[in-house]
This record gives structure tokens, C-alpha cells and sequence, in this order.
């Protein structure tokens, strides 16, 4: 047995990597990428057989944020000419969701930029996710809005938010590299408002931003920590005018180091490859999903995607299958 397929069958019975064992993948040589991935493989067949959890973004909201994150083309410290707009009508975000539902996407993604939300831009997005609810009972609700409060959480989660997104982003450790508008501790509070009101928390990273290997893994074993049941692992694909502009740390083999990282840390969490899918792991995309269970599909906030058909056909092209029951089914089970 391969030494990859050992540490599988060590985390189906339960137990943690260690952290030499965490470092051996993301060091893995490229020559044993194949075992690797067949090992985590083993892990995301035990939860989730071949089915794979479709995912769309609405950006309802873009541009016009006070925040300083380093790798966002809408932060206020941004130059890039993103298109900005203030929160669309109800009656856009409701046509978005008729868009998610012609895509087969299980899940659809309400995001609005900015540091949280306005009372006037909440009433829309509750009015909007109470019509949607109305019309696509089976859809998955997920809202990104930034930092909640307590009873903005409830109104959400009243309204039929099922879950809710918010990321670390990066580790404890690197958090103020990349911005300094709020703080590491901000983000977790976030999601753990969520969590006490009853919602499904959403919480992944961004990888790229000049991070170490052991911050990697520090963020890895946070979400495990926090318990969120989804997690987008986002590579970073670094827009001109932004701090980050020009970082170029990632190749397609790294990147599935990475994810079979994570669903060895989290091994029964969703796991989505997110943003930067398409111009990261590139040519090796359908490999991604031996690890991870879930992807965007579409465009996502400031950047484009694959074409939705197209993503489609690599699935069937692999023999996965959409996963459009599931997830309500995991969502009406939750409890805290």
C-alpha cells in the first residue's frame, strides 16, 4: 500500500494527519501526484460517491467597498476598472436564480461587496430570497454579504438563507499581509454568528497570496476548527491594479496538492474548487475533482469562467454526476 493510500485509510478511521504527514502533500513529488490523488480520491468517494454540488455566483453588488483586501479588484485600494454598481433589485437577484436553476446548480450564491450590509440592501435580499424559496424550493440559498450582526443573521435565516459564505481567506498568522481593514478574529465572529443562528456556514480560503506551506496548513485545520461544512478553496488569480498584481506563485500540480489537502483535513466537508479554477489548474481541472466535490460553475465576481455547459460535459466526460438533492437534504439536517 502506498504511503498516500496509509494516511487515507488512517483519516476514514478517524484519526488526524500530523503535521509531518500535512507537509509530505503539499511537498509531494510530481511523480506521485497519481497516488495521491487516487488516495484522496478514497476519502471523497466514502462521503460523496461521484456526485459533484453545482454552485453559482450573483454579484449583486460590485465595487464600492471600504475594505483594503489585497487580492480584491473592488476594495477601495484597488485600481482595476471593475464595474461598479450599487445592490441590485429584487427582481434581478430573483432572474439570477432562474439563470442557476437552467445551469443545474444545487446552490446559488447571492454575494454583495462591501464591509456588510445595509438595512436597505438587506430588506432586498430577504424580500428576493423569500420569491426565490416560493419558486425553487429544492435551490440552496447561500448568502455573501460580509460581517453579520446577530439579529441580520436571523432575518437571513427567517427569510430561508440556508447558508451562509465567509472566508478566512488566509491564516491567523499572514491575515495582516493582506489586509488590515479588519481583522482575522473579524472573520471568524462572522462565522460563528452564523453557526448560533441555525445557518450552514460557508468558510474557504485563497491560495497564492504569498503564504507559507505551514500557513497552508494552518488554514486547513481553522476550518476544521470552525466546522464549516463548505469549503471554497479559491486560487488566486492576480488582477492588474491590485496589491497583488503580478504574483505568480502556482502551477496545476501544486494547486491539486492543495485540495487533496484539504479533503484529507476535512475529509467529509464539501470541498468547491472556487475562483482562479480555470487559469490555475488550467489543462488539469478534472483532476480537481478527485479531491473536491464541488465547483463554481459560470462567472464568478469581477472575472470570467468556463462556459456552465462545458463544465457539464467535463463531468460527464469523467462519469461524475450533478448532486441536486443532496445538499437540501444536508442543509434541512442541520442543526446547532
Amino acid at each position: 500500500m502506498h504511503y498516500f493510500e496509509e494516511m487515507a485509510a488512517k483519516v476514514l478511521a478517524g484519526e488526524e494527519l500530523s503535521d509531518v504527514e500535512a507537509m509530505a502533500i503539499l511537498q509531494c513529488s510530481d511523480e506521485d501526484i497519481l497516488p495521491l490523488l487516487h488516495a484522496a480520491y478514497q476519502i471523497r468517494k466514502h462521503f460523496f460517491g461521484k456526485k459533484v454540488k453545482l454552485n453559482m455566483i450573483m454579484n449583486t453588488k460590485s465595487g464600492l467597498c471600504p475594505e483594503n483586501c489585497g487580492y480584491c479588484s473592488q476594495s477601495i485600494v484597488s485600481k482595476a476598472p471593475v464595474e461598479k454598481y450599487s445592490m441590485m433589485k429584487k427582481a434581478e437577484i430573483v432572474a439570477g436564480a432562474s439563470r442557476a436553476n437552467g445551469l443545474k446548480a444545487g446552490t446559488y450564491c447571492i454575494v454583495a461587496s462591501g464591509r456588510g450590509p445595509e438595512n436597505r440592501e438587506l430588506d432586498i435580499v430577504v424580500e428576493a430570497v423569500k420569491e426565490i424559496k416560493e419558486t425553487y424550493q429544492e435551490m440552496t440559498i447561500c448568502a455573501c454579504l460580509g460581517i453579520l450582526k446577530p439579529e441580520q443573521a436571523a432575518r437571513l435565516k427567517a427569510a430561508g438563507v440556508d447558508r451562509y459564505n465567509h472566508n478566512i481567506n488566509t491564516s491567523r498568522f499572514h491575515h495582516s499581509n493582506i489586509t488590515t481593514s479588519h481583522t482575522y478574529a473579524d472573520r471568524v465572529e462572522t462565522v460563528e454568528t452564523i453557526k448560533q443562528a441555525g445557518i450552514s456556514p460557508c468558510s474557504g480560503v485563497i491560495i497564492g497570496m504569498q503564504e507559507t506551506l505551514e500557513d497552508v496548513i494552518d488554514m486547513a485545520r481553522s476550518l476544521k476548527q470552525l466546522d464549516a461544512d463548505s469549503i471554497p478553496v479559491n486560487f488566486l488569480h492576480a488582477i492588474k491594479g491590485t496589491p497583488l498584481e503580478g504574483t505568480d506563485e502556482l502551477n496545476p500540480r501544486y494547486c491539486l496538492k492543495v485540495l487533496c489537502l484539504f479533503r484529507f483535513i476535512n475529509p467529509s466537508k464539501e470541498i468547491r474548487i472556487s475562483g482562479g479554477r480555470e487559469v490555475n489548474l488550467r489543462s488539469l481541472q478534472p483532476l480537481g475533482l478527485y479531491p473536491a466535490n464541488s465547483i463554481f460553475i459560470g462567472d464568478y465576481l469581477t472575472t470570467e469562467g468556463n462556459a456552465g455547459l462545458a463544465d457539464q460535459q467535463m463531468l460527464e466526460d469523467m462519469g461524475f454526476e450533478v448532486d441536486l438533492v443532496e445538499m437540501n437534504k444536508e442543509i434541512s439536517e442541520f442543526q446547532y
